[in-house]
C-alpha cells in the first residue's frame, strides 16, 4: 500500500502544508500598499479565468501518485467555497480590468472637511447621523449640532447640560432626532421647531451607546447589556425589556428594512439576531464568532436576510450572515479594527461594503460583494481612529468622524439605477 501511495524516489506531498506555504509567500503583507493587494488579487483572478477557458481546474494536480481521498459525506457550505477560493466563487469574480478601474476611482482625499472640536474619542459611541432630508447631526461632548449639506450652514440644536452625548439617530421620516446620553436617558427633538418633545427614562443610569428606530418604536441598548423598546407616542413608553442576552455594553443596534428583525452587537463579543415581532422573546440566533466588540452592523439593501457585522481590535473581521438560518455565509479579514459598515453601489462592479477602521490603520476599505474582492482603500483616512461612518441619503457619499476632530466626506459610490 505504501508503494501505491508514493513514488519510489519522490514522496507524495498531497497532505503537506506546501500548498498553503506557497499561498502565504505570494500573498502581500497586511501592511502592504492597497495597489499590492489589488495586483495580487487581479493576478489570481486572471489565472483562474485562463484556466477556466482551457477547461482546467487550477486546484488539481497534473501528476499525482497518492490515492484519492474519499468523497465528503456532505457538501461544503457557501462559506467554505468563498474562504478557500474555489472555482464556484471565482466564477463570480470581477474582471481584472473592472477591478483595476474601480480602484483608480477611489478618492485619495475627502471632498470636504469640517471641524468636529471636542468629539469624544470613544470607539463604542455613535455620534454622527445623516438624514433623508440631507441634514447631518453630530454630538460634541454635551452639545448637538446640525449641518445642512445643501447650504453648508451649521447650527446648534441643543446642549445637554453636562451630560455627554453617547448616540444620535434620525427617525425614519427625518422629523425627529433622538439623543442618547451617558445618564441612560434619551431626548427626542423636533427638527422643525428646534424643541425637545420628551425625555425617555428606562430605569437605567448607564449610557446609551446605540439605538435604532422602527416607526414609532425606539430600541436602545444600555451599558450593562439591556435592550429597551419604547413607544414614543405614549406616556408609559416602555413596552419591552430584554436583559437576558448581552452581558456587556451594547454598541450596535440596527433594524432590517422591513422591520421584521433587528440585530444587536455588544462589548461581550456577541451578535444577537432578534425577531422584532415577538415580544419578550429569546434571540433567534446568538453568534459568538467575533473575538472583540461588535459595533458595526449593516443589512444588505438587496437581500433582506443578509447581515454583515464587524469586530473590534482583537477580531478585525467582517462576517456575513443568513438571518433566516443563522448560518455564516462569508468572511473578510481586514487586519484592522472595524468601527462601521455601510453598503454602496458602483457602476460596473455592483454592490460593495465599505468599512471604516480604527487601530492600526485609521483607513477606509471597500469590498465587492459577493466576490469579497477588495476594490479599494483610503490609507490613513484620518490621523486617528475612525469612530463612525454614515452614508448620504442618495447612497454616494460616506461621512466619517474620528478622534482627530475632523468630519470628512468621501465620494465613493454611484447612484443606483
Amino acid at each position: 500500500s505504501d508503494l501505491a501511495a508514493a513514488d519510489r524516489f519522490i514522496p507524495s506531498h498531497r497532505n503537506s502544508t506546501s500548498g498553503r506555504l506557497r499561498l502565504a509567500l505570494t500573498k502581500p503583507l497586511p501592511n502592504a500598499l492597497p495597489q499590492s493587494h489589488i495586483k495580487a488579487q487581479t493576478s489570481k483572478i486572471y489565472q483562474h479565468h485562463v484556466a477556466e477557458a482551457c477547461g482546467l481546474d487550477v486546484n488539481s494536480r497534473i501528476l499525482s501518485y497518492s490515492v484519492l481521498p474519499p468523497e465528503r459525506s456532505k457538501p461544503l457550505d457557501l462559506f467554505s467555497h468563498v474562504a478557500h477560493g474555489t472555482s464556484t466563487a471565482l466564477r463570480k469574480s470581477l474582471r481584472p480590468s473592472l477591478a483595476s478601474e474601480r480602484a483608480k476611482n477611489i478618492p485619495a482625499a475627502p471632498e470636504r472637511v469640517l471641524d468636529a472640536p471636542n468629539i469624544v474619542d470613544d470607539f463604542y459611541l455613535n455620534l454622527v447621523a445623516w438624514s433623508l432630508t440631507n441634514l447631518i447631526v453630530i454630538g460634541l461632548e454635551d452639545a448637538v449640532y446640525v449641518w445642512k449639506a445643501t447650504s453648508g450652514l451649521v447650527g446648534l440644536l441643543c446642549e445637554t447640560h453636562g451630560k455627554l452625548v453617547s448616540s444620535l439617530l434620525w427617525s425614519e421620516d427625518a422629523s425627529y432626532i433622538s439623543i442618547g446620553k451617558d445618564d441612560g436617558t434619551i431626548e427626542i427633538w423636533d427638527i422643525e421647531t428646534n424643541s425637545r418633545l420628551r425625555t425617555l427614562c428606562n430605569g437605567s443610569a448607564s449610557r446609551v451607546a446605540a439605538h435604532s428606530w422602527l416607526l414609532h418604536i425606539l430600541t436602545l441598548g444600555s451599558k450593562e447589556g439591556t435592550i429597551f423598546h419604547s413607544d414614543v407616542r405614549v406616556s408609559a413608553h416602555q413596552v419591552e425589556k430584554r436583559s437576558n442576552t448581552h452581558v456587556a455594553e451594547i454598541c450596535g443596534i440596527d433594524y432590517r428594512s422591513d422591520g421584521q428583525q433587528f440585530a444587536s452587537g455588544g462589548n461581550d463579543n456577541l451578535l444577537a439576531i432578534w425577531d422584532a415581532r415577538a415580544m419578550n422573546s429569546e434571540p433567534l440566533f446568538q453568534k459568538t464568532n467575533h473575538r472583540a466588540a461588535v459595533k458595526a452592523l449593516a443589512w444588505c439593501p438587496y437581500q433582506s436576510l443578509l447581515l454583515c457585522s464587524g469586530g473590534g481590535t482583537s477580531d478585525k473581521n467582517i462576517h456575513f450572515w443568513n438571518t433566516s438560518t443563522g448560518s455564516r455565509v462569508n468572511l473578510i479579514e481586514t487586519e484592522s479594527q472595524i468601527s462601521s459598515l455601510n453598503w454602496g453601489y458602483a457602476k460596473g462592479t455592483g454592490y460593495e461594503v465599505v468599512a471604516t477602521h480604527g487601530f492600526p490603520s485609521n483607513s477606509i476599505s471597500l469590498f465587492n460583494y459577493p466576490t469579497l474582492q477588495k476594490t479599494g482603500e483610503i490609507v490613513k483616512a484620518h490621523d486617528s481612529r475612525v469612530l463612525s461612518g454614515c452614508m448620504s441619503p442618495d447612497g454616494t457619499t460616506l461621512a466619517t468622524v474620528a478622534g482627530d476632530e475632523n468630519l470628512k466626506f468621501w465620494s465613493l459610490f454611484d447612484l443606483y439605477k
